[in-house]
């Protein structure tokens, strides 16, 4: 009987899988503030969180209150910002989509309102207004998808900082491991069609093939369960260019 593939061994919540919360710092969440509030705050601090892509600020309010938000390229420790529905479209502060004007770039967008913050996060990546109806803003969002959010969530203005991470090559094989180390995700990966047929389901032959259709049921167990999970097509479509 072979191994465990990886799947399951993912599945058990080993060690090697779990993220490592003790090099977390903290959630970064916009606070709840009513919505014809509008307070102004303090960066105290930009702090590095292992396994984040970007850069965190600690922005104190003038209500005493503390929360992180992802740093915007151009902003300083000491720098002044503004979270509500009167603040001004400036670098950095905490705006309703109700109140961006077309074309501004923005991050850390809320995917519905007052839910802190989901969209756009990761370094070096904004979104674009690029039109609004009557209830919901039509952001352009990094991948070029076009997504509908409701005017009363809220962002930030600017482009997430730590844009150009991935210009630098990794160079060597351990730099991909530590990389991935701090996410909490298994590496290197082996392909199933490179093991031997004990070891998983796409295993041994005479070449590296599947050597069996790779789409498999919802309902099959761990073991068997790698592949085209429950797909309704796979493969190129006809007449695709």
């Amino acid at each position: 009987m072979g191994k465990r593939i990886l799947v399951q061994r993912m599945g058990r919540g080993g060690q090697q899988f779990r993220s490592p919360k003790h090099k977390k710092i903290a959630p970064v969440k916009y606070p709840y503030l009513p919505p014809d509030k509008t307070l102004k705050g303090i960066v105290v601090d930009i702090i590095h969180e292992p396994g984040r892509s970007a850069p965190i600020a600690l922005i104190k309010l003038e209500n005493g209150e503390e929360f992180y938000n992802v740093a915007v390229e151009g902003l300083r420790v000491g720098q002044v910002i503004e979270i509500g529905s009167g603040a001004s479209i400036a670098n950095g502060n905490i705006v309703p989509l109700r109140n961006v004007p077309e074309g501004a770039r923005v991050c850390n967008v809320e995917l519905r309102p007052y839910d802190g913050g989901k969209l756009v996060r990761s370094g070096g990546s904004y979104a674009i207004v690029t039109g609004k109806t009557s209830t919901h803003a039509i952001l352009t969002l990094p991948s070029g998808k076009q997504k509908t959010v409701l005017l009363d969530a809220r962002a930030t203005i600017g482009m997430v900082a730590g844009g150009g991470r991935l210009e630098k090559p990794l160079l060597k094989a351990g730099n991909a491991y530590y990389k991935w180390r701090a996410k909490a995700r298994k590496w290197p990966r082996v392909r199933g069609v490179a093991m031997n047929a004990v070891d998983h389901p796409h295993g041994g032959g005479s070449h590296q093939s599947e050597s069996k259709p790779t789409t498999i049921s919802r309902r099959a167990p761990p073991g068997r369960k790698v592949g085209h999970i429950s797909a309704k097509r796979t493969g190129r479509k006809k007449g695709a260019h």
